[in-house]
């Protein structure tokens, strides 16, 4: 019974991740954009939809963090794109501006309680009482969301703005040669991308019923190392398999995350295992590709002394 709570808890938790990592898939795996505003997003998505489920309206509450995520992504993109920043410059300095956005939206406060607030989570608990599925309730909700945004992807990416995002990352002078705006496409990318990171950040927030100013944090980090996770297992496939790689990756993440706190590790460790999980997931795909070099290496070594032996007898 520890053991299945245990996987459902991290499946609950990396289902709602996912979705950050979904649209880390289309900004960086589409659009080649490393949007480093993603934590301050995730935040602005958990503040905005706290906020809106507290004056009682929970379902509006989904629809307004990603209104605001929509913004902040645009907000990124204009920048990149109108004022010539760096990408990675203008998501730090979007991701440093959001902070103080995020503080003034939970009313100057660091932490949202939302213990007695209506959340789409207590009204599906509601709905399911009595029936096998009450105690799933959350993991429902997760999963609904992950197959809308996997369904939302794999059709959009196959339209021809889709495309033209796709194209866009792969070689912009192309794009640009084929009288598409490539501008366009990356404040569209951005957009839905970022939409869709205050989209988990609502659900996040309105799952655990609390928000603080530290929720996102080291969200991109997560979503990246969960992007490459689900890449090493699932490959470069269509559309859809790349996704439910992501998806996967997000879970696999969330488990080792789980299992660590089992061990009853103390909070400020927690951060030392997402950077070595970090690590494998960056530098396993490399040391593979490795591992033929060093076992002739190791062959050659090892054959080395039989040579020198055979000459020193002779």
């Amino acid at each position: 019974m520890q053991i299945i709570g245990l996987v459902q808890t991290a499946l609950e938790l990396g289902l709602i991740s996912s979705l950050t990592v979904l649209a880390l898939f289309l900004s960086y795996s589409m659009l080649n954009i490393c949007d480093l505003s993603t934590d301050g997003c995730f935040t602005l998505g958990a503040a905005v939809g706290a906020v809106v489920a507290i004056s009682g309206h929970p379902y509006l509450a989904i629809a307004a963090a990603m209104l605001a995520g929509l913004c902040s992504g645009f907000t990124t993109a204009f920048l990149q794109t109108k004022m010539g920043i760096n990408s990675l410059l203008a998501g730090i300095i979007v991701n440093t501006g959001l902070y103080s956005i995020n503080i003034a939206i939970m009313g100057n406060s660091s932490l949202l309680n939302m213990n007695k607030t209506e959340t789409i989570f207590t009204k599906m608990k509601e709905g399911l009482a009595g029936t096998v599925l009450s105690g799933q309730y959350r993991l429902i909700i997760a999963l609904a969301a992950v197959v809308l945004v996997i369904l939302f992807l794999s059709l959009f990416l196959r339209t021809r703005l889709g495309l033209a995002i796709r194209a866009t990352g792969n070689n912009p002078d192309m794009v640009q040669a084929s009288s598409i705006n490539p501008v366009f496409t990356s404040i569209v990318g951005l957009c839905i991308s970022n939409a869709i990171t205050g989209l988990s950040g609502c659900l996040l927030a309105q799952s655990q019923k609390s928000v603080n100013i530290d929720i996102g944090t080291g969200m991109v980090t997560i979503a990246l190392a969960s992007l490459l996770i689900g890449r090493a297992f699932m490959g470069r496939g269509k559309i859809p398999v790349q996704a439910i790689g992501a998806v996967l990756g997000a879970f696999l993440f969330r488990l080792v995350y789980t299992i660590a706190l089992r061990f009853d590790l103390p909070a400020y460790m927690l951060k030392l295992v997402s950077s070595v999980i970090v690590i494998i997931a960056i530098a396993g795909p490399y040391f593979r590709t490795q591992m033929p070099v060093i076992r002739r290496k190791l062959r050659h070594r090892k054959a080395r002394p039989a040579i020198e032996d055979g000459k020193a007898v002779d």
